[in-house]
Formats: C-alpha cells, sequence, structure tokens
C-alpha cells in the first residue's frame, strides 16, 4: 500500500523521456522528429502516411486539429494537452506551441522546427513537474487512467516513480476518481437585508475610479465623464415601476469597464447590497473578471465580493460525474477522461466549464459526452435530495451571489431569474449595469419566445420521463428526482398520470419517422403536417438556412392535427397542476418540522414544473388556438424546418415578440431601482441624431418606461481620421468566389498578418479558406478560420491575438467576441454588407419602422460594431476592407465622422493597405 512518506523521489533521478517521434503540422509542411531525434520537414501527405504507420504513439498537441489539418483518421498518439490538463489543472494555455510555450515560460517558437522542439522541452518540463511533487492522490488517479488505456499512463507513473507492478486494488482505484469526498462544503446563512437607497454622486464615483486608476494606468477624462453619467443609475426612485435608467453610449476607448464598476462598486458599499453586471459574450465576462482585480487585489476578498454568475448548465455535476464513475467497471476505457476531470474538478475555481477555468480544448479531445455533458443541460437537478448537494458548485455560487457585492452574470441569465421571480435567489437585484446593451434586443427575443419543435418536445418528454431504450443519456426523469416526496401519497396517482400521458411527446427516433411519413401519436403528426406546409411553400428548399413558411391557410388535416394535440397536451398539463398543489401542501402541512433544505427543495420542483411544464404547455396551447383563429398583434408565429448540411435536425411552430423588449421591460428593468444600458453601439448613425436616440431607445426597450432614460453619449478618445482608414472595392464580384477568394489573400498579404475577415454566409468562409490557407502559409501567415478548425470560438480568438503573424476567418460570433489590441489586429476584410436575412421575422418587425430603415439601421449597426474591434489603443492604427461594391453611401454612418473613405480597385487597395500600415510600423 502507497503512503504519503514512500513517495519521495530525489530530484535529481533522471526523467525518462517517451522514445517516440514529434509531429507538428502545419496548413503546407509538417516537422518530424524521430525517435532517436533526426528533425525533418515534411509533406502533409508524407505526414499523414507516417502517422498511419508509425507502431508507437506519436507525440502531437492537439490530436484532433492534427488529424483535420493532415485529413487522416484517429492514429496512435500522446496528446501533450492532456499531459498539460494532468499536471497543471484548471491552468490555461492555448493549445499551439507558442501558446505552450507562453504558459510554461519556455522560449516562444519562432520556426515549424522550433514547434517541435518546444513540445520536446514541454513534455520535459511537465514529467519534470511530477517527479518533484508526487503524491498519493497522483498516483493512485494515473493508475486509474492507465487501467482505462491512457497513452501517457506508463509515462507518467514512471515520472511519479512507481512501478508498473505496484498497481493499488481496483477500490482504491475508484476511490480516487471520488472527487465529491474531498470537496468543501458550503454553510447555510440567514438571507440578508434589503439594500439601502442612498444615491451614489458623481463626485464619488470619480473619486473611485481615480483609486481604480491608482496602479499607473492612463487616465482619460472620457472616462470620467462616463463614470458620472451611469451615476443616474444609481439615484433612488421615487414610483413603484419607474427606475432610475441611463442609457449611455460610450466610444470605443472610453474604458467602460472600470468606468461602471467604479459607481457601481460605491453603491453596493454605501447601500449593503449586489449590483449585477450583466454582459451578452463569454469573452467580456472573462476581461469584466480580470479588471476587478483592481477592485480587489487579495484573492481571497475578491472571492467574497465578486461573483461570475451562470446558469445552472454551465457549472460541473457531481452527481453526473458520480454516475460516470459508478460504470466505469463496465466502460474501462472512460477512466482516462473521467482521471483528467477530477484533476480539474479538485482544483476548479467555481466549476465553471463554460467559459471558466475549465480548458476548452478538453471537450474537443475528450468529447461532449465525458466533459460538458456532465452539467445540468437539462434541469434534471434534484437538489437537496443529491447526496453532493452541500458541496455543489451551483448551490456555492448561488450562496456567494446572494452576499457580494458585484455580481457579473449575462443577459440570459437576469432575463430568465426575472421572469421566474427569483426562485433560485433569496430576493432579486435592484441594480443592473448592461454592457453590450445593443445585444438586449436579441438576448431578449431568445428569452421570451417559444418554440413547439420536435426538439423542445423530446426534451419535456426526457425531463419527464427520463432515459429510455437503453439510451446513453444519463437524463433522470421525474419519478428519480421526486418520488421520495410523492410515494404514499395522492400525489403518487398524478405523477403516473403525467408520465403516461409524457408518451405522447416525440420519442427516440421521432426524425426519421417524420421524415418517413411514419409519425406516432399526436405530436409527431402534428410535426408531419407541419413538415408538410414548410416544403410544399418555401422555394429555398436547397438553402442551407432554415425553410418557413406562415401558418396560415393550414395544408390539409393540420388542424385535425393541431386539436388532437391540444387534447393530449392538457392530459399533461392537469395532472402537472395537481401534482404541485400537492407538493405544496406538503410544505403547508409539514411546516413545523420540514427543514429548510427541504422548503428550497419543493419550492424549487414546484417551480420548474410550473416553468418546463405547465407554462410551456400553455404557451403551446396558445400557439396551437392560433391556428384556428389569429395570431395576437403582439406576436409572430411561423413554420419552419432546420436544417444542417442538407438533411433535417428539428420541425416546429415558433413565436416570438415582434418586439421582445416589452417582456424584458415588463420583468427586469420596471422590477428595479435602477439600471444603466450601455455600449459602444447603441446608435446605427444614420445621420439624424435626434432619430439615431430614438433607434436606441426602442432597440433597448427604453421608449416604453413612464419616466424617460437621462441620455448620455460619451465620444471616443480615439483620433479615428488619423488611425484608420476605409476602402470599398469596386472591381471585385461579390458573386465569384474566386475573386472574393484572390482578395482576401492579397489583403491579408499586403497586411502581413493581423488579418480579419467578416463573412455573412460559412459556405463562403469555408470555400476562402480553402483556396488561400495554403498559399498564405507559404508566407508566414497562418490562417485561422472558424467552421473549420477543430476548437471553439473563443480559443481562436485568443491563438489569433497571441500571434502577430496569424489571420482569422468568423462570422457573427467573431465580429461580436473579439478584444485584440495592437497588430494582431489592423485590418478587417467584409465580404459584403451584412444585410439581415429576409425572415417572417424579420417581415413582421421591419413593419414597424418607416420604410428601409430598418434593414439599413441593422446593417449599419452590425459594421459599426465590427469596426470598433479595429482600434483598441491611442497607438492602433487600422484599415477597414469592404469587398461590396455596392454598398450604399448610407450605409457609411456606420464609421466615425471624418474617417476617409475611398472606393477604388482591388490593387489600388492593396497598396493602400500596404503603405498605410507600413507607414504605421515607420
Amino acid at each position: 500500500m502507497l503512503n504519503e512518506t514512500d513517495l519521495h523521489i530525489p530530484n535529481a533521478a533522471p526523467i525518462r523521456m517517451p522514445a517516440t517521434p514529434i509531429l507538428v503540422a502545419h496548413v503546407r509542411s509538417v516537422g518530424w522528429m524521430s525517435a532517436d531525434g533526426e528533425l525533418e520537414s515534411l509533406s502533409l501527405k508524407e505526414g499523414a502516411r507516417r502517422l498511419s504507420t508509425s507502431e508507437v504513439p506519436v507525440l502531437v498537441l492537439h490530436a484532433l486539429a492534427t488529424a483535420r489539418r493532415l485529413r487522416c483518421g484517429p492514429f496512435p498518439r500522446l496528446d501533450l494537452l492532456e499531459l498539460f490538463a494532468f499536471v497543471r489543472p484548471a491552468q490555461f494555455s492555448l493549445p499551439t506551441a507558442k501558446g505552450l510555450a507562453q504558459a510554461m515560460g519556455l522560449p516562444i517558437p519562432a520556426s515549424l522546427e522550433d514547434e517541435v522542439e518546444t513540445l520536446l522541452s514541454a513534455c520535459r518540463q511537465l514529467l519534470q513537474e511530477l517527479r518533484q511533487r508526487p503524491s498519493k492522490e497522483l498516483i493512485t488517479i494515473a493508475w486509474a487512467m492507465k487501467t482505462g488505456g491512457w497513452s501517457w499512463g506508463n509515462i507518467v507513473l514512471d515520472a511519479l516513480g512507481v512501478g508498473t507492478d505496484d498497481a493499488p486494488h481496483s477500490g482504491a482505484l475508484l476511490r480516487s476518481l471520488q472527487v465529491w469526498h474531498r470537496l468543501k462544503e458550503w454553510v447555510e446563512s440567514a438571507p440578508p437585508p434589503q439594500p439601502g437607497h442612498l444615491p451614489v454622486e458623481p463626485v464619488e464615483a470619480r473619486a473611485r475610479l481615480d483609486q481604480l486608476l491608482a496602479g499607473g494606468s492612463e487616465e482619460r477624462a472620457e472616462q470620467k465623464d462616463y463614470a458620472g453619467c451611469i451615476t443616474e443609475a444609481f439615484q433612488a426612485p421615487n414610483s413603484k415601476g419607474e427606475p432610475c435608467l441611463a442609457l449611455v453610449e460610450a466610444g470605443t476607448g472610453v474604458g467602460k469597464t472600470l468606468g461602471y464598476i467604479a459607481p457601481a462598486s460605491v453603491w453596493a458599499k454605501k447601500n449593503d447590497g449586489a449590483v449585477w453586471i450583466s454582459t451578452y459574450t463569454r469573452n467580456l465576462q472573462r476581461q469584466l473578471d480580470g479588471e476587478l482585480d483592481r477592485l480587489y487585489p487579495d484573492m481571497r476578498e475578491k472571492k467574497s465580493k465578486i461573483v461570475i454568475r451562470k446558469g445552472r448548465e454551465n457549472y460541473f455535476c457531481l452527481l453526473n460525474f458520480e454516475e460516470a464513475v459508478s460504470r466505469l467497471r463496465a466502460r474501462a476505457d472512460d477512466a482516462p477522461a473521467l482521471g483528467l476531470m477530477a484533476r480539474w474538478a479538485m482544483h476548479t475555481r467555481d466549476g465553471d466549464m463554460i467559459g471558466g477555468d475549465f480548458p476548452s480544448w478538453l471537450k474537443e479531445l475528450l468529447g461532449a459526452r465525458l466533459t460538458v455533458d456532465m452539467t445540468d443541460t437539462r434541469g434534471e437537478c434534484v437538489y437537496s435530495s443529491c447526496s453532493h448537494y452541500s458541496k455543489c458548485f451551483i448551490e456555492k455560487t448561488v450562496r456567494r451571489a446572494r452576499r457580494a457585492e458585484l455580481v457579473v452574470a449575462n443577459h440570459a441569465l437576469v432575463m430568465i431569474q426575472a421572469a421566474l421571480g427569483g426562485t433560485e435567489e433569496a430576493m432579486l437585484p435592484t441594480r443592473y449595469i448592461f454592457d453590450e446593451g445593443h445585444h438586449v434586443f436579441d438576448a431578449a427575443d431568445k428569452a421570451f419566445s417559444a418554440h413547439l419543435s420536435g426538439q423542445e418536445g423530446a426534451d419535456l418528454r426526457r425531463w419527464l420521463i427520463g432515459a429510455e431504450d437503453a439510451s446513453r443519456s444519463r437524463a433522470r426523469g421525474l419519478k428519480a428526482r421526486i418520488e421520495d416526496l410523492v410515494v404514499g401519497r395522492e400525489m403518487e396517482e398524478a405523477l403516473e398520470d403525467v408520465l403516461n400521458a409524457a408518451r405522447i411527446l416525440p420519442g427516440p427516433s421521432w426524425h426519421q419517422r417524420i421524415s418517413g411519413g411514419e409519425p406516432y401519436g399526436p405530436f409527431e403528426s402534428f410535426l408531419g403536417r407541419v413538415r408538410q406546409q414548410v416544403y410544399a411553400r418555401d422555394i429555398n428548399t436547397g438553402s442551407p438556412f432554415s425553410l418557413e413558411a406562415t401558418i396560415h391557410p393550414p395544408v390539409e388535416h393540420l388542424l385535425e392535427a393541431a386539436e388532437r394535440l391540444k387534447t393530449a397536451l392538457d392530459k399533461i398539463r392537469i395532472p402537472l397542476q395537481r401534482l404541485i398543489k400537492g407538493l405544496l401542501a406538503l410544505m403547508d402541512e409539514e411546516a413545523d418540522e420540514m427543514d429548510s433544505a427541504n422548503r428550497q427543495r419543493i419550492e424549487a420542483v414546484c417551480s420548474s414544473l410550473e416553468r418546463r411544464g405547465v407554462q410551456q404547455v400553455l404557451a403551446w396551447h396558445s400557439m396551437l388556438d392560433s391556428l384556428f383563429s389569429e395570431t395576437p398583434p403582439e406576436f409572430v408565429d411561423w413554420f419552419s424546418v432546420d436544417r444542417l448540411d442538407g438533411r433535417d435536425i428539428d420541425v416546429g411552430m415558433h413565436r416570438h415578440w415582434v418586439d421582445p423588449t416589452v417582456p424584458f421591460v415588463e420583468e427586469v428593468v420596471e422590477k428595479s431601482h435602477g439600471v444603466a444600458i450601455t455600449s459602444a453601439t447603441l446608435r446605427d448613425g444614420s445621420g439624424d441624431d435626434e432619430a439615431d436616440w430614438k433607434v436606441a431607445s426602442a432597440r433597448t426597450g427604453v421608449s416604453h418606461l413612464a419616466r424617460p432614460a437621462a441620455l448620455h453619449s460619451v465620444k471616443s478618445p480615439f483620433d479615428y481620421p488619423k488611425q484608420t482608414k476605409v476602402f470599398i472595392v469596386d472591381d471585385v464580384r461579390k458573386d465569384n468566389i474566386d475573386q472574393i477568394a484572390t482578395a482576401y489573400r492579397e489583403l491579408f498579404l499586403a497586411s502581413g498578418g493581423g488579418g480579419l475577415g467578416l463573412f455573412t454566409a460559412v459556405s463562403r468562409l469555408r470555400a476562402v479558406y480553402q483556396k488561400i490557407a495554403e498559399p498564405l502559409d507559404r508566407t508566414g501567415i497562418q490562417l485561422h478560420a472558424q467552421h473549420v478548425d477543430a476548437m471553439d470560438v473563443g480559443t481562436l480568438i485568443d491563438i489569433f491575438k497571441a500571434d502577430q503573424s496569424s489571420c482569422l476567418l468568423g462570422t457573427d460570433a467573431v465580429r461580436d467576441g473579439v478584444d485584440v489590441p495592437g497588430d494582431s489586429l489592423h485590418m478587417i476584410v467584409f465580404d459584403r454588407v451584412p444585410w439581415p436575412r429576409p425572415t417572417i421575422l424579420h417581415k413582421a418587425r421591419k413593419r414597424s419602422f418607416p420604410g428601409r430603415s430598418y434593414d439599413e439601421m441593422i446593417a449599419r449597426l452590425r459594421l459599426k460594431q465590427a469596426f470598433g474591434r479595429l482600434v483598441r489603443r491611442k497607438d492602433d492604427r487600422g484599415v477597414f476592407v469592404m469587398l461590396d461594391r455596392q454598398t450604399p453611401t448610407r450605409m457609411l454612418g456606420a464609421f466615425p465622422e471624418g474617417v476617409e473613405v475611398v472606393r477604388t480597385g482591388l490593387a489600388e487597395t492593396i497598396k493602400g493597405v500596404h503603405e498605410f500600415l507600413c507607414d504605421d510600423r515607420g
């Protein structure tokens, strides 16, 4: 048996490196080091051949990306990212040789050969770190992973100084993965009192800003003005339902984050309450987390005062993990992934797997099932009946948020939480700051919409019934979650009625049955008629986008199918309501002896039954009613078939608000005491200042408030006419992919890297990438691409940011998520004007705006948001290139006043780009 005292290994003991080849793949060539140390440069074809014929595992970095680049299948490998995740859990590294070198303090590689050497050095250093700090925990986890076939198993055990004959018994191996035994418990405390109402004055906000900038940061007059404007949201309200609201546009470079952190932190301290700061993108959440180090440099104090708050579906679920570990005897090959997850779980800050300290590339390497699917993705939490409740990551975060001063959340969570009445929080916050305020409309559109679709119906069935037909899903049904509460009571019959009725919802393989014309039950029959109507009436059946059709007039037999579905849905709703009533009665009957944990559990169960069951079914019922009459004027209904790569993935009926800011204002803004909505792109730049503010007010919901909002604009400190230039290329045909690809290639070459290519269609992005990646690579410019590289968007942006000689292609997610100062981004190329897609929903919303202004507003805002990525510091310079010669002059309001706009040919644009950027470099 291993004891800690037996684990001391002299640091001088030599590390035995694996006798294995090393491979690094670029777009055009492969770096290869043989097992005996010989370095070669190979073609992609030869590199793929050597991988496929190697008799030993090959040392690589990010095996999935390597295989995709070499266009080969799985191969025996030692993926260095797995070793990094084992040795340094919950630590950040880009999944590239340069990123790994930076994370580990190694020399930054300058060539393909250097990158091969970097992998060798990194491997040696990681194994040496294991040698210097062996522990029983590390050894038993490594053994558990080895028994599951982990390719690093013997190498890691050797580095830990353990012979491969000294295997612990199987019980010890399982216990090594049971991390829940080693996590700290949270302690329940009384709910906090309501916050006070003392206002924040501009002078207080500016004084706090001075404190935050004391570390030597540049002082900006604009930032102080901005902080003063935000204080409008921190005044005391005078009437119920009339919060103090500030709508503040602040140009890029003002320093918004510290500008609103200053007054928010003053209010929180003065009033002993929390301010919720809401973002739209994970990138900004991460940026905010870093900026808040200025407010609380001491990490322990920061942890008690600042909380990053997300929905339950973002956090690691210990019960899901326990169930995966319990199946290990039958599925031994899961052990390597579970071992890496156990290492991360013991070191994570808060269990956040989506944008937290969980390396996104682990999902790519290990698959979703044993990584991000460990979250509570389907709302199956059993709350206090869970054996891990007192150690649950999300429950810890919820309790910390109740006593925090600043909570960094996202728009979706804020809106859903407010709509539910704060069932998961002790009370709803009274003060909000919505950064990235130009996305409030889109976030509200998603949060307050309803979908009567196959996927939604199947999700509800899974949530109620659980996993079926020997499914690999871990889904726990309603019976498993609440049986202990209802057994032996009248509610038990209601539960059985719910589960029986739920079988009318789409079951496993519903896609195939509907596509094959053999639907089962009223729900699938209705979806079959919806699909028939869409295919009969949408003329774009070859489109990669979703297909659509209006709901009137219905095809034959659709109304009969809708009537049968309404009746069937009532058989789910009515027993659900009985079940809720019985649970609430139980809480009342046992009020004198029921502890707070069980009360909270019942409240949470009733809330989820009401929201995911009753309210969803009622919304579906209302939508079906519209098929027999008219859709209420505040909504838009339509049918659709969602498609991916030419195949149907969902079918259904959809309902959206024409103006989703109406429920946003009712559920969030009017229930608060003060709100600030801020962005660099609230106004679209039509040229009419009054009209621009009306657009901003409409897009954020401010126009619906009884009390007018305070409107402020703070200009950017950047000298855009000097620092930027816009080219509109007038001799490239946007419908000719060869011409478009040539333009991107030559512009990226002229920029010498640091170019961001934005596309309005994924198909064009992929086509351009295939044509220009190799020629760029020959010149030393590495091209990355969303929808091509086997990495998530955040990782791609981080790689692009870290390498000034690279370029990146992307779509909307890249446009909104990039924050890259300096030469890593000094050119943006847009393939065409980003007009909105002419969908049924868009058509309905367009009617509420005069003429063509709605389309132009959206396109200008998208261009303005993209242009704002170009200059992030006072010494940045950059060019913005439009490849669409049909760009209307009306669109130019998207660019700052005074910026030179040149309409010219491609050759002149290339020359102009080179001269402008070379002048910047001296």
